[in-house]
């Protein structure tokens, strides 16, 4: 009898105890899709081209299906952030029309100055955006909205850095294993 008053007082203990331990910060917007720069993992190929076009800096979208399928392509071009200017390399991976990946890639090169601010400043922008983040490894951050992530990781080698914004929509990407072959095992 006793162990099942401790067991039903653990349990009702639980869901108290995880409110209580939530550590404190700003709280992560209400999203069900994550957006950044107007763009959202899953999004379309008709709208991610639109969108693109209007943001590219003096590029074409340029786009590659798929040697094996037309059900799968990948495009990318130049852009320029619309309210800072900031430019990209914008990037896509889309199985059926819709992106499983769309990526953003930044740099700063060697003795560019640009360097360590430029992580600092897609920290706190990603940070304003999408709330307290999820350390992956020594150089990354996530944010996770059921199967779909923002990640951001950053690299460097003494001034130069490099970032990357990654949308990841994982409902999408799981229809990508209908066009891969298994691999071909050989009798032993």
């Amino acid at each position: 009898m006793r162990s099942i008053r401790t067991a039903l007082l653990l349990t009702a203990m639980l869901p108290a105890t995880a409110v209580t331990q939530t550590p404190p910060g700003p709280a992560r917007p209400a999203l069900s899709t994550p957006v950044y720069r107007g763009f959202t993992p899953g999004i379309s190929y008709r709208a991610f081209v639109e969108r693109a076009r209007t943001l590219a800096d003096s590029d074409v979208v340029r786009c590659q299906t798929s040697s094996h399928t037309a059900q799968v392509m990948e495009c990318g071009v130049v852009i320029r952030g619309p309210s800072d200017a900031a430019r990209f390399y914008l990037s896509a991976h889309f199985v059926e029309g819709n992106a499983d990946v769309v990526a953003f890639y930044d740099s700063a090169g060697f003795g560019d100055k640009r360097g360590v601010p430029l992580v600092d400043r897609t920290k706190k922008e990603l940070t304003r955006l999408f709330g307290r983040p999820r350390p992956i490894g020594k150089s990354g951050w996530e944010w996770r909205y059921g199967r779909r992530a923002v990640r951001f990781n950053w690299r460097g080698r003494g001034t130069a850095r490099w970032v990357s914004i990654t949308l990841m929509d994982r409902d999408v990407m799981d229809r990508i294993s209908a066009y891969v072959k298994p691999p071909v095992r050989k009798k032993t």
